[in-house]
């Protein structure tokens, strides 16, 4: 008997071979409807194909496996798996760059075999969100990790394509994938298979060529770096002609980005972003302010420190002079913009009547704090009269600001922003404010890094309400230890120490123990 030559051995092999796809998706990504659409896909082309689903334990702490195997129908029946193996997965598609690197850790990725394609957007864990500080993961790490890990990578932002075109991501990854080349099938069999869907038919066949346009082009590139360039920061001429309004206050306006053109190089970027940030919370003339404090740190600052202290108070001051109080609060849940933006978050067509309900929760605090300096400080210096006021204020609302009532509700305290310079939160934060800039320009002839630390020192400061009041506990109680380590050459290290511990956890717990190990230098140095 004659044996078969290598050929169609090899031939024989590739018809009966299995192709093996995960997809990787969280509730609301369409990580099922994805699925169905590539076993349409195969299916359409003459495959057989079998779709299997492992749920995670629950949001973000998992996501959902989507598992499909498919082979070419040659008459006989298949054996599938029903979960993904270990270095046995040909195409892997992660709805987020982090499950992306879920994956490679839990061994799907291989760079012998696998295309990796995942979305470059990020959607924070749980574990990121509980950190009071930057909790992210490095996103950077983990592409690199992946260029190592897979055959072929290909990430992009999947998700701003399917919001730009009005659909979910998981047309946008059929669009990739199909861009990709992984799998031996047309263009066109992919948008059948969307097309027979029925429903959101347009939106996700723009979403998908969007995408396919995408992934093909990053696939034919002969560069090794498969994933997209970050777009070049904008210079500052760029942000200031973005600037539109009334013709007197671009006059203003103008005047101010003349002061910022007249800064340090280094320093206009950030003084630049601070400036937009603090016009758009109250108005031209504090920006005027803002530019004025700045001016301070810039007179002590040079080129030999790369304008670090600048820089940094730069940033800080803008985030200082932007409390958050219920002004800035119901200010944002009655402009258009928050309109817009939640009703294509949620998906609502144009004609729909979309209903909002908004929770409140104020505390005597937050109502004396939107009354006049003094009456504010009349209340609050009289327990009996605040204690009786805040048994009718401190209690939760529920407003609907589709209402006319409640709308008009939140639209006039949104109004008060006139007169926030007159009220007695402004006038406390002014002071803080004051004292911690004071602060820190005082150490910039002695310890200029302390000084800097102590301006990063601010970052504590977050939130409303209860989470403000903790967060200023914390300021104070890592700035409470500068008695103790000024004059140190390391002075500025351990107040960067003691404030990333504060950062750590919100309990204060790694706090308390640095704290401790400072008083325990203190005693040392006494002894």
């Amino acid at each position: 008997m004659l044996e078969p030559s290598s050929r169609s051995r090899t031939g024989a092999a590739d018809d009966e071979r299995v192709i093996k796809l995960a997809v990787l998706a969280v509730g609301g990504q369409g990580g099922g409807v994805l699925a169905d659409w590539i076993t349409d896909v195969a299916e359409r082309n003459g495959y057989l194909a079998q779709s299997t689903s492992v749920a995670g334990v629950a949001q973000r702490t998992g996501a959902t496996i989507y598992y499909v195997e498919m082979c070419r129908d040659t008459g006989r029946l298949p054996v599938f798996a029903l979960s993904p193996s270990q270095g046995d997965v040909d195409i892997l598609i992660a709805a987020e760059l982090m499950e992306a690197g879920r994956a490679i850790i839990r061994g799907f990725v291989t760079p012998e075999r696998t295309t990796l394609i995942a979305s470059s957007h990020r959607i924070a864990a749980v574990s990121e969100k509980i950190e009071p500080g930057d909790g992210r993961a490095s996103s950077t790490k983990v592409q690199a990790t992946a260029e190592a890990a897979a055959k072929r990578f290909i990430a992009f932002d999947m998700e701003k394509i399917a919001a730009d075109n009005g659909s979910m991501i998981s047309a946008s990854l059929l669009g990739a994938l199909a861009g990709s080349g992984a799998l031996p099938f047309t263009r066109e069999s992919y948008e059948q298979a969307i097309s027979a869907g029925g429903r959101g038919v347009k939106a996700s066949l723009a979403a998908f060529g969007a995408s396919f346009d995408r992934a093909h082009g990053i696939a034919g590139a002969a560069s090794w770096d498969k994933t997209e360039k970050p777009a070049a920061p904008e210079t500052g001429s760029e942000m200031t002609t973005k600037v539109s309004g009334p013709e007197n206050l671009l006059q203003g306006w103008q005047q101010l980005a003349a002061r910022i053109d007249a800064l340090p190089t280094p320093v206009r970027d950030m003084a630049l972003r601070g400036l937009k940030k603090i016009v758009d919370y109250q108005d031209i003339a504090y920006g005027g302010e803002y530019l004025d404090r700045l001016d301070r740190a810039v007179a002590f600052d040079s080129a030999d420190h790369a304008y670090a202290l600048s820089i940094s108070a730069a940033k800080h001051l803008a985030n200082a002079m932007c409390y958050d109080d219920m002004i800035r609060v119901a200010d944002l849940k009655t402009r258009s913009t928050r309109d817009r933006r939640v009703r294509r978050e949620i998906g609502v067509k144009d004609g729909t009547v979309l209903q909002v309900t908004e929770y409140f929760h104020p505390r005597i605090e937050e109502f004396c704090g939107t009354l006049p300096a003094g009456l504010g400080s009349y209340i609050e210096s009289r327990p009996k009269l605040a204690a009786f006021l805040d048994r009718r204020i401190n209690r939760g609302r529920h407003i609907r600001t589709d209402s006319f009532a409640g709308f008009t509700a939140l639209w006039f305290i949104g109004g008060l922003r006139r007169w926030r310079r007159r009220l007695l939160r402004h006038k406390v934060e002014t002071a803080h404010l004051e004292r911690w800039y004071d602060l820190a320009l005082g150490h910039v002839r002695q310890d200029y890094a302390l000084a800097v630390e102590i301006l990063n020192c601010r970052r504590l400061i977050k939130g409303y309400s209860d989470t403000h009041v903790r967060a200023q506990s914390k300021f104070d109680r890592v700035l409470s230890a500068l008695d103790l380590v000024k004059g140190r050459t390391d002075a500025a290290d351990w107040i960067r120490r003691l404030r990333e511990a504060a950062l750590k956890d919100e309990k204060g717990d790694m706090l308390d123990g640095a704290l401790k190990t400072v008083a325990s230098l203190g005693s040392h140095l006494e002894n």
